[in-house]
């Protein structure tokens, strides 16, 4: 069984350019914040970067300290759990039949019979979500 839960995540661009997400992950262990996930894509002629903080907190400050231009708080889920076939198969099923579409989502095997991910959801969707599919 999956765990699935809500997360803060936070997004920023910046340039798309070699060495812009090491920078950023640099200041991030400067100030030894712990990340759940971090992902990036392109978008707009640069790129878009979200980090998914263990802690809130110490994300905020590092961020701030670092002179970061991060967005406000928003919502993901994040589901972690044994590795298996079809392991997001019946999350996604859930919010399928629900009509919930996904905006994005992120998967990858974690190794020792492991797997996690990421998804969003429209905002106006995330409570209807996260009850269907038992998120806490």
């Amino acid at each position: 069984m999956a765990s699935i839960r809500k997360a803060d995540y936070y997004s920023m661009k910046v340039p798309n350019r070699a060495g812009a997400g090491a920078k950023l992950l640099e200041a991030l262990k400067a100030a030894n914040v712990d990340l759940l996930a971090f992902t990036g894509f392109p978008a707009g002629g640069g790129a878009q970067v979200d980090f998914i903080p263990k802690k809130r907190a110490a994300f905020l400050s590092a961020a701030r300290k670092a002179g970061l231009r991060i967005s406000a708080r928003k919502t993901v889920f994040l589901v972690q759990g044994a590795d298996r076939v079809g392991a997001l198969a019946g999350i996604l099923g859930k919010l399928a039949k629900a009509h919930i579409g996904l905006t994005a989502l992120d998967a990858v095997t974690a190794g020792s019979g492991r797997f996690g991910a990421i998804f969003w959801v429209k905002k106006k969707d995330v409570g209807r979500a996260a009850r269907l599919i038992g998120a806490r």
